[in-house]
């Protein structure tokens, strides 16, 4: 028996793990991968407070993982199949154990989402701007999203690639004004605006685009047999297991004390509805529910 079981490493359980356990709580996170979530797999992460020069999304989740640890934070790496929210005590499922525990911490945040188009599933699209950017060094790449997260990995894969097309829906970059600045002072950056990709065509490796104007529908068909193809195309909540609570828009609703409509389960991050998502305020609603819950545990 738990205290408090926190679904997710991310910037979000995390927090809230070491905040349970600074509370002298019994604190278990289930993690499916690894230590990070979405955050660890970027280039590189920005604006956050006291941030250490040249950090990366896998430097900053490896000092995440550090602390936990080093707090005495129980880590367990299992793919949690189901929950039991309702009830004075929580059941968590996995593919390896069950769980209980006194209250429950949803913070596994949101998957990439995908574009849902022919030939998505070819080789070379989909990829990770630091772990595949090095494989087309010189070559073409096109990065699918004109939001903040997309054009910070083109500007990283603009120092590898030959050229960096940004493909973007709106008329132009929907991104900060510090990162536009920052495209600009790129040569080899080019923009697609009012454009999605709707098709990849070849055999196994991508040999074909396809490329359609949202404003006219006219079709452009791109041959570049040795392209990358990088999508941002924002996330989906990874909520499809909670099915006991009411959801909003597929996020989960959650009160100024991080707690959702089920008393002892709360929710923190990228998972939960609201505005602003970024590693700031995902630390923040982790802080919260990790405080909010211990105090629950008596």
């Amino acid at each position: 028996m738990y205290d408090m079981i926190i679904i997710g490493a991310g910037p979000a359980g995390i927090s809230a793990a070491i905040y349970g356990k600074s509370r002298g709580k019994k604190v278990l996170v289930l993690e499916k991968k690894q230590v990070g979530g979405l955050i660890g797999a970027v280039s590189t992460v920005t604006h956050y407070t006291a941030i250490v020069q040249e950090e990366t999304g896998k430097t900053f989740a490896e000092r995440m993982k550090e602390q936990a640890l080093g707090a005495g934070v129980e880590i367990r790496y299992e793919n949690v199949t189901e929950t039991k929210l309702t009830g004075e005590i929580k059941k968590v499922v996995t593919d390896k154990n069950s769980y209980e525990s006194k209250t429950l911490i949803l913070a596994n945040g949101g998957s990439a989402r995908m574009l849902g188009i022919p030939g998505e599933g070819l080789k070379g699209v989909r990829l990770n701007a630091p772990k595949d950017g090095l494989h087309y060094k010189g070559k073409n790449v096109y990065v699918i999203g004109g939001a903040d997260g997309a054009v910070k990995e083109a500007l990283y894969l603009a120092g590898i690639a030959g050229k960096v097309m940004i493909v973007c829906v709106e008329d132009e970059l929907a991104c900060i004004q510090e990162f536009k600045d920052k495209v600009a002072a790129f040569d080899n950056i080019e923009i697609m605006p009012h454009s999605s990709l709707t098709a990849v065509y070849g055999n196994e490796a991508v040999e074909e685009l396809e490329f359609t104007d949202n404003k006219t529908g006219k079709k452009q068909i791109i041959k570049d047999a040795e392209c990358g193809v990088f999508v941002y195309a924002g996330i989906v909540p990874n909520t499809q297991m909670y099915t006991e609570l009411k959801l909003d828009g597929g996020y989960i609703p959650v009160d100024n004390s991080m707690q959702t409509e089920i008393p002892g389960v709360f929710a923190a991050g990228d998972i939960c509805v609201k505005k602003v998502r970024q590693v700031a305020t995902a630390v923040s609603d982790g802080a919260i529910a990790g405080i909010q819950a211990a105090a629950m545990c008596g």
